[in-house]
């Protein structure tokens, strides 16, 4: 039933009559919601520090990690000592807890342990975002910054600066919000944000456009060892993708010219040493992502591509920006 609604996600179908009044009612009852914490029938909590929500309107990976990645590195060049916070997808992590390079993704998610073993910064998780932001400032009262990964309709937790992440390729699909189409909100949303980001395609005008580059692959089982893409042009490897848009990493990994035997899976697949084993020795190549649930059983000659984010250095000075006009705001209450 999902893979079938996700194919309504980005087509115009009959199956839409029947889901179309399903999406009205989500419309109306998210419309209510944002409603009821704008005139403050639910409250919403403020933290004492800024609070950056990194998230998205869309269901499906858009880029959010890598945009993550690259805000905490911004942030901690400029002075700043930020923090992430996550729900943690699929994460049986019910009340806050850090998250380390080594800890088990089945526990806190993938995405979480990534953000451990790439950042020098605190990750924490939990299932209520404001608890674990608490829990995290209360371990680390350093920290002057809070990174929530994900978290744009989750209104209870008070923020100071928004970024939305939009699929470049795919935008908005039908345009329908859930369950005919893949929005969790209607495309006017945007307008509210601070920033929207679009990874991959064309970003339009008041958008900054991201891209994800990077050619050096990591042994996912010795992350010491590295190669180039060069070093798997003379063969026809498997590429394994558990993430939202599988076709974004395969059409990536043949830019670099390399011939690839596609093997798709959902996002978040929770891999089995099954789902690695094929009839030949070519070598496979992975998401880090991926690679962070596949270590502990990867085949010798499984490999991951790390990418890292580029954005252009306006979207870093907008940032910056909002949070020096809060700093000031404080020092003048």
């Amino acid at each position: 039933m999902n893979e079938w609604l996700q194919s309504q996600w980005y087509r115009l179908s009959i199956g839409h009559i029947f889901l179309l009044p399903f999406s009205f009612l989500f419309l109306l009852l998210s419309a209510l919601r944002r409603v009821a914490y704008g005139l403050g029938l639910f409250k919403t909590i403020s933290l004492p520090v800024p609070v950056i929500v990194v998230g998205n309107i869309s269901v499906g990976g858009t880029g959010k990690t890598p945009l993550i990645l690259w805000l905490a590195e911004f942030l901690a060049e400029q002075g700043y000592r930020p923090g992430i916070i996550s729900r943690g997808y699929a994460s049986r992590a019910k009340q806050p807890q850090s998250v380390s390079p080594a800890t088990d993704p089945a526990l806190v998610g993938d995405e979480a342990v990534l953000l451990a073993q790439r950042l020098k910064c605190p990750v924490w998780v939990g299932e209520d975002r404001v608890a674990v932001a608490r829990a995290l400032l209360v371990a680390r009262p350093d920290c002057n910054v809070i990174l929530s990964d994900d978290g744009l309709q989750h209104y209870r937790l008070g923020r100071d600066v928004e970024v939305a992440v939009v699929d470049g390729m795919r935008r908005f699909g039908n345009g329908f919000v859930l369950p005919a189409g893949p929005l969790r909100e209607p495309q006017q949303r945007l307008q509210c944000v601070d920033a929207v980001v679009v990874n991959g395609g064309k970003a339009a005008e008041n958008e900054y456009a991201m891209s994800l580059q990077g050619r050096m692959f990591r042994n996912v089982r010795d992350g010491e060892i590295s190669a180039d893409a060069a070093d798997f042009s003379d063969q026809n490897c498997h590429a394994v993708a558990g993430i939202g848009h599988p076709s974004r990493f395969f059409s990536y990994l043949r830019s670099l010219g390399l011939s690839v035997v596609e093997h798709a899976f959902s996002d978040h697949h929770a891999f089995t040493p099954q789902d690695l084993q094929f009839n030949d020795s070519a070598a496979i190549l992975m998401t880090e992502k991926d690679a962070v649930k596949c270590r502990a059983f990867a085949p010798a000659e499984s490999w991951f591509l790390r990418v890292d984010a580029r954005l252009d250095n306006v979207f870093g000075e907008i940032i910056l920006e909002r949070l020096r006009k809060l700093e000031n705001g404080r020092k003048t209450a």
